[in-house]
């Protein structure tokens, strides 16, 4: 099996597929590359294929009026989007844009409706990521009306260390952790005040960052996340 076959059956909507059906959607596939930086879809604008991350990672944001950017989610190797527009037939819902230089595998509209009608579980599988999505979303919109910044921040981390933290004893270890204005954008408050809080969450012994890796002590931020 090769790397890209792998690949695809480590996302979710095709784990539960047989090797010819991968091999199959496979054949369909068209690698696209795209420098950091570049907008790879634009928010209004007609959805016409699904994206698969094959290496780099990607970001879904809202621009305001200023030009600030919301993030909503964050997708690496393995992870797809778009896949709502095919779906609902209306324009994009946001715009993903690429953090670093990113190769990804697209599926057009076409290729993908008649996937789902060949294997079922697909479309239950694509039912079930956009059920995670919209709790994640849920919870995002709650955060920002019911915490404040402080308790943002917390909740970000322990949200962070339980879809990507290596447990290790009384920590997780993230690798690849996100920049202080990643965090920022996603949250909703500037770098210098997510920097203020890191710098006060090091003094409690909640967190320590080393080179690309951050480590996350679970009591700590749980007592954080409490208190708030």
């Amino acid at each position: 099996m090769d790397s890209k076959t792998g690949l695809l059956k480590q996302v979710s909507l095709f784990s539960d597929l047989n090797e010819a059906a991968v091999r199959k959607i496979e054949g369909l596939l068209v690698e696209k590359h795209f420098a950091k930086n570049s907008i790879i879809l634009s928010q209004e604008e007609p959805g016409d294929a699904l994206y698969i991350v094959l290496s780099g990672k990607v970001k879904a944001v809202l621009l305001g009026k200023s030009g600030r950017e919301i993030i909503l989610s964050y997708f690496k190797p393995g992870e797809f989007f778009g896949e709502m527009a095919l779906l609902d037939n209306r324009p994009r819902s946001a715009n993903a844009v690429a953090v670093e230089d990113v190769r990804l595998l697209m599926l057009n509209r076409d290729a993908f409706r008649q996937h789902m009608i060949e294997h079922p579980e697909t479309g239950m599988r694509v039912m079930s990521e956009l059920c995670n999505r919209i709790r994640r979303a849920d919870e995002i919109i709650g955060n920002l009306t019911l915490l404040d910044v402080y308790g943002r921040v917390a909740r970000y981390l322990i949200d962070l260390a339980e879809r990507e933290g290596k447990r290790v004893e009384d920590s997780s270890v993230i690798e690849g952790r996100p920049t202080q204005q990643e965090i920022a954008d996603t949250i909703g408050t500037s770098r210098e005040t997510v920097s203020r809080i890191f710098s006060e969450f090091k003094k409690r012994g909640v967190l320590k960052m080393s080179g690309n890796r951050l480590y996350l002590k679970h009591a700590f931020l749980q007592e954080i996340d409490r208190e708030r």
